[in-house]
């Protein structure tokens, strides 16, 4: 077994209230996902007494065993055998909960959505709605983004976890890359296949803002211009896009840009002040300063990276 990868990654940001946003850490010519074996029998973890926190990046755990809970965004949650748990991006985890957790072994995946062959090209507003990851869109349910494995298939999902830890701790063997988008887009659907078919409502404001975004963010509008256009002030439409997503107002404007930038990147050769241009961003000189800021690597060496 590899040895286990930083499951927070670097931090980011700093939200107003003082929780720590951490973004997923960047690995030339590696896919962005890590896979992560928690086992508090056997390596029980140092943590803080208190620490909240939150991921840019989804995570989906699998816990093998379980015994006890954790909170997610404030809600206690059980750990049970057999369970699936999907983390959307800005929801808040509270470690100090698994400080009290002695018998649970789990495995947990960080990946962001270019690891998955399907979801390369679809904008992060509709995420939410796309079918694999059908899980994560159950985050603001009352009983949240948790799925239960029959007996039956556990072996199945261990194997599955465990073959993918395999190929990423190997990532220059031939097929590594394509095998690891493959057992993650297999993954999800199972985990999709979990969820309850009545998928969750889509929140009417939240529609309304992430339409905006979509119809603007080509250009260099800012929160303010997004919030003004629907009637709001940018104070109060960002407070309720955070408590509703678990993302602000500007992140999310932020996040549609940076996803059309890397696909731009990937799949062109324009040179960055175009991409700038067409991403709403002023320049090449802002474009690679937000991008390193966002993914700790520069366009370019991103942009060479992914044509390996």
């Amino acid at each position: 077994m590899p040895e286990q990868q930083p499951a927070r990654g670097r931090l980011r940001t700093v939200r107003p209230d003082g929780i720590p946003v951490y973004g997923h850490p960047t690995r030339l010519g590696v896919p962005p996902v890590l896979v992560n074996r928690i086992d508090l029998e056997a390596d029980h973890p140092h943590l803080p007494l208190s620490h909240q926190h939150a991921h840019d990046f989804l995570v989906l755990v699998y816990v093998e065993r379980g015994e006890g809970t954790v909170s997610l965004n404030g809600r206690e949650t059980p750990l049970r055998d057999g369970d699936v748990h999907a983390v959307p991006p800005g929801q808040v985890i509270d470690s100090a909960t698994l400080a009290d957790l002695h018998h649970c072994q789990a495995w947990s995946v960080a990946f962001m959505p270019d690891a998955v062959p399907s979801l390369v090209s679809v904008s992060p507003l509709a995420w939410g709605h796309h079918p694999i990851l059908a899980l994560f869109a159950l985050a603001d349910l009352p009983a949240g983004a948790s799925a239960n494995v029959p007996a039956g298939e556990r072996a199945r999902w261990s194997a599955w976890l465990t073959e993918l830890s395999d190929e990423l701790s190997a990532p220059d063997r031939l097929g590594a890359r394509d095998a690891v988008s493959a057992l993650l887009t297999r993954i999800l659907i199972g985990a999709a296949r979990l969820a309850p078919s009545a998928p969750a409502p889509p929140d009417p404001l939240v529609t309304r803002v992430f339409d905006e975004i979509e119809a603007t963010f080509r250009e260099p509008v800012s929160a303010a211009d997004v919030a003004r256009s629907l009637g709001y002030t940018a104070g109060y439409l960002t407070t309720v896009v955070r408590e509703r997503t678990g993302r602000t107002l500007l992140e999310w404007i932020t996040e549609r840009r940076m996803t059309e930038v890397r696909r731009m990147l990937r799949d062109t050769d324009l040179p960055l002040g175009v991409v700038a241009a067409r991403t709403g961003l002023r320049d090449a000189t802002y474009l690679v300063r937000r991008f390193k800021e966002r993914y700790g690597i520069t366009p370019d060496r991103w942009r060479r990276s992914e044509r390996v």
